[in-house]
Formats: C-alpha cells, structure tokens, sequence
C-alpha cells in the first residue's frame, strides 16, 4: 500500500490502512518515545497515546513536509504532555547541577555503540533528557522548547548544557569514553549546535 493510499484510507477511518500505517511508522516512534520514557511501558502508553492522537487529528495533515515528520511532531508533543500529566518533567526541572565539563570528539571511541549513548540519556533527570531529546535530536530551538514545556528559553539552554555535562560524566563514569585533558576539538552532541 502506497503512503498515500494508506492516507486515503485512514482519512475514511479504514482499519487496514490504519494497521498499515501503524505497522510502518510504530517502531521508528517507539524509538522517540523510548527516548522521554522512564521505562518501555511509558514508551508503549506515549506511542498509544500519540497513534490514537494521528488518527484523529489525521485530516489536519496538508502535505507540507513529509508525513512522517508529521507524525513525529504529533508523537514529540504526545511525549510531553505524557510527562507533564504525570508531573515526572517539573519535578525534576534544576534539580542537578552537574560539573562543567565537555564532551570532545577524540574522546568518544569509534566503537561505541548508539544503545549504550542512549541508555546513558535515559539516566538523565527527565528534565535534562527531555530538553536534550527535543534539542540535540529533535532540532527544536530553544524558544519552541520553551513554549511546549512552559520554561523560560534561558531554562531550556542551561538544561541542555547541563544535560550534556552531566551526559559526559555518565559515559566516563561507566568507562564509555575518557575525560578530556585540554579544551580543544569539543565534541557537540548536534551538528552545528
């Protein structure tokens, strides 16, 4: 079934383009729920959550940009409004304060593995992760993050920095890279940012 007539079909409340769309898009965003969950039960209620919230809000969609970004965005904000129904992301908010340290480039070896980096996210406080996830790997800006978790912008830049700092702790901690000696070659966690 092509995208756009699993699209037709879910516009018409079909349930096979419905488990169409589901069964193509559910991994990639259980992967993005995963990421602001506390444990895979979180993860699999947000997904519900957001699916359900796609296929009622599905004739909003006007083919501006890809449908999966689309959904992606549906499943980013389902995430958060998961974690501020249960109070788990203000809790949280500058709780830590980790030390000043960064991660550089030459330090990270080659063969570390995505899934340890992100399990060392998910040790995170919430707060941290959540600004971390929408920043680092969502590509908000700190002023969008802002407005969807209602912090200041400045809130959402220092707990990005802190989130990176405290990051590069956990991964030293657990022997993932080593501690930089100087302050050359930083290491950013995104491309630019």
């Amino acid at each position: 079934m092509t995208e756009e007539a699993i699209l037709q079909g879910c516009l018409h409340n079909e349930p096979g383009a419905q488990r169409e769309l589901y069964q193509k898009y559910s991994s990639k965003m259980l992967s993005v729920c995963y990421r602001f969950a506390h444990n895979r039960e979180d993860a699999e209620d947000m997904l519900q959550e957001g699916f359900i919230k796609v296929f009622s809000q599905i004739h909003t969609f006007q083919n501006k940009g890809a449908f999966e970004g689309w959904i992606r965005r549906i499943v980013v904000h389902t995430c958060i409004n998961h974690l501020k129904k249960n109070k788990k992301f203000n809790e949280s908010v500058d709780l830590i304060h980790a030390t000043s340290v960064q991660i550089r480039e030459e330090s990270v070896p080659s063969i570390v593995q995505a899934k340890q980096v992100v399990e060392c996210i998910r040790i995170l406080p919430i707060g941290y992760r959540t600004v971390l996830n929408l920043y680092a790997i969502e590509g908000y800006s700190h002023k969008e993050i802002a407005d969807m978790l209602d912090i200041e912008e400045s809130t959402s830049r220092s707990q990005y920095t802190r989130a990176k700092q405290m990051l590069e702790d956990i991964l030293v901690r657990k022997k993932i890279i080593q501690r930089p000696s100087d302050k050359t070659g930083w290491f950013k966690i995104a491309a630019g940012r």
